[in-house]
């Protein structure tokens, strides 16, 4: 997960206009690999779009190389600030994606399920304003970030287990909870890194 930085009295960038990391290219060349050996694209276009995807410095331009290759859920990154929203069903956001400031979440009777492990945050502070009828809200964050239930909840438990750090980002659940419930976790260590993170506290 990633935190661009950036003064605190600025406003928040355009998703599309954050910066992209090396690693993203790299997600969008393999995508363009594959494309082309299955001959959705052909040398010439494939040659094309690698060479901008090398050269692209925003997310957005990035996304413009890949949108006819698959569908928006195969994308190598994901660039939506739309809210997420569910009905009688199950929906979910992972992957490579960038959460922004303000994320409006709502649940109707349905799960929202989202992995932050590869996120990209706007800010450190992110506020995911919610309004949850009898749904769930289920969140999976890397080891540091830290998850506070700030929102109106009638019969809405909830369940945090996460591994936060002092100075790290926070995931803020806001808004209205009735009859559901909230639950954030870390990823389940390895018995390499449980035993480091032991040796590191000793």
């Amino acid at each position: 997960m990633d935190i661009p930085s950036r003064p605190a009295a600025e406003q928040a960038t355009r998703v599309r206009d954050l910066r992209a990391s090396d690693a993203d290219r790299e997600r969008v060349v393999a995508v363009l690999g594959e494309a082309l050996a299955d001959g959705r694209l052909t040398m010439a276009e494939h040659g094309e779009r690698t060479t901008a995807a090398y050269a692209a410095r925003t997310l957005g331009e990035l996304t413009g190389l890949t949108g006819d290759l698959s569908p928006e859920e195969a994308q190598p990154i994901l660039v939506d600030d739309r809210p997420v929203s569910v009905v009688f069903g199950r929906t979910r956001r992972d992957g490579r994606w960038v959460v922004p400031v303000k994320l409006p979440l709502v649940a109707l009777f349905g799960t929202v399920e989202l992995d932050l492990r590869e996120a990209v945050l706007q800010r450190r502070h992110i506020v995911l304003d919610s309004l949850v009828l009898a749904g769930r809200v289920r969140l999976l964050v890397p080891d540091g970030v830290r998850v506070d239930v700030t929102g109106r909840t009638i019969l809405s438990p909830r369940e945090v287990r996460t591994r936060p750090a002092p100075d790290g980002p926070t995931i803020e659940v806001a808004g209205t909870l009735l009859f559901g419930s909230v639950r954030a976790r870390a990823p389940k260590r390895t018995f390499r890194q449980r035993v480091r993170a032991r040796l590191t506290r000793d």
